[in-house]
């Protein structure tokens, strides 16, 4: 019995020390990566020790702000704003680089998105611009502003595309984010519908793709991601712009889809 126990301590300790030694060697990677230049792109190619703890750590802290609810917290000039801030720079990056003639916010809820999109626009100096926001029910105090139309009803009915198409004036950029219903099939139509209205060179932005596990709320079920990967095997018009997610936390992981 003795032997026994001897062998198994012969065993586990070398174990615990290639873990330990491994974990630290990645650890160590993840520091040196953090501390070079920010033109400096992680691959996660060259030490998957490293790749493993730097993934750990940033699906880690990913959760924690979801699971707190912090994105839940943030406010537009009053407004609730259930967006993540590191987000919020990569749009207003987009915006004044496409310089969209029409913003498609596809969810309205509160109000807070069509809100912020409005105000990129002003920021950039006075134009036509202008934000139509689309909702199946309206809160009582949507902000107003004047570049901002809202729309009551279904985002993938008839309707609503129609009154949508009727607003856009030939010629105009547009920018759609989709925000609304997270249902697998319900993203899925929308992609479909919006796919032929968004204008190539722009994107078509899919929020919420970080839920049913990627990295939150995993017992969601199929959502926004599923609905992207199953609408990039039916439509080649589109590619995912990892770039836009070069601040790590993004509520749209595989979400911004520039238009071919």
């Amino acid at each position: 019995m003795s032997g026994q126990r001897h062998n198994w301590i012969r065993l586990i300790i070398p174990t615990v020390l290639i873990a330990i030694v491994a974990f630290s060697a990645g650890a160590l990677v993840v520091v040196k990566y953090l501390s070079l230049p920010s033109d400096f792109t992680w691959t996660g190619k060259t030490f998957f020790p490293g790749k493993l703890v730097g993934d750990a750590l940033i699906n880690g802290f990913h959760n924690l702000f979801y699971n707190r609810r912090l994105f839940a917290q943030g406010k537009w000039l009053g407004v609730r704003l259930l967006k993540y801030p590191t987000d919020l720079l990569v749009y207003q990056e987009m915006i004044y680089e496409l310089k969209p003639d029409v913003i498609l916010d596809i969810g309205t809820f509160l109000g807070g998105s069509a809100l912020y999109y409005a105000s990129m626009l002003d920021l950039m100096g006075p134009s036509s611009r202008r934000v139509i926001s689309v909702d199946i029910q309206h809160s009582a105090a949507l902000p107003e502003h004047p570049r901002i139309t809202y729309l009551l009803g279904s985002s993938t009915s008839k309707a609503i595309l129609e009154q949508i198409k009727g607003l856009i004036r030939p010629g105009d950029k547009v920018l759609v984010f989709l925000d609304s219903d997270h249902n697998m099939q319900h993203v899925l139509n929308e992609l479909r519908a919006y796919g032929q209205i968004v204008t190539k060179g722009s994107y078509i932005v899919v929020e919420d793709s970080n839920i049913n596990g990627h990295p939150v709320a995993a017992r969601h079920g199929p959502g926004p991601m599923e609905a992207i990967h199953a609408f990039l095997k039916e439509d080649s018009g589109f590619k995912v712009d990892k770039s836009r997610e070069k601040y790590l936390l993004t509520v749209a992981p595989d979400g911004f889809l520039l238009k071919l």
